[in-house]
């Protein structure tokens, strides 16, 4: 995963301090932008850039945000959730158990990134899962 940010020195710091981020390689170039930054979350490799215009390089806030978001399975999702909120997340959804068998909900970081934290709870028979989401998107027409 490779995610481009405005001040990726600052992403990392925070990655370490809401997500208990390890950084492992940081390169610069002369001008001192970061053009690499290796983080390991978990079992996630995670690689930051500063923005770079001359190469078509930006992060979400060049474009007003994002959709897509990178998910972390954690064993204690309640505690992962505190952690990044203290850190100064914003909360997109809320912690919420689901009918999925997952405890998840949705954090963006300050750089523009959204983060999708899960905690495993139960096995759902593809059966199952495919009626109680049948039946969840019937309910939200």
């Amino acid at each position: 995963m490779h995610l481009t940010a405005r001040g990726t020195d600052e992403a990392s710091g925070w990655y370490q301090k809401a997500f208990g981020a390890e950084e492992l390689t940081r390169l610069v170039v002369p001008d001192g932008r970061l053009i690499h930054v290796q983080l390991r979350i978990g079992t996630l490799t995670l690689m930051l850039a500063d923005e770079f215009p001359e190469l078509k390089s930006f992060g979400p806030q060049h474009y007003d945000g994002t959709y897509s978001a990178i998910y972390l399975h954690v064993d204690d999702v309640t505690a992962a959730w505190q952690q990044a909120v203290h850190a100064g997340a914003t909360v997109i959804r809320p912690l919420n158990d689901t009918y999925w068998g997952q405890r998840e909900g949705q954090l963006l970081d300050p750089f523009g990134h959204r983060w999708g934290l899960t905690q495993h709870l139960r096995d759902v028979p593809l059966p199952e899962l495919q009626e109680l989401t049948t039946q969840t998107f019937t309910q939200h027409r």
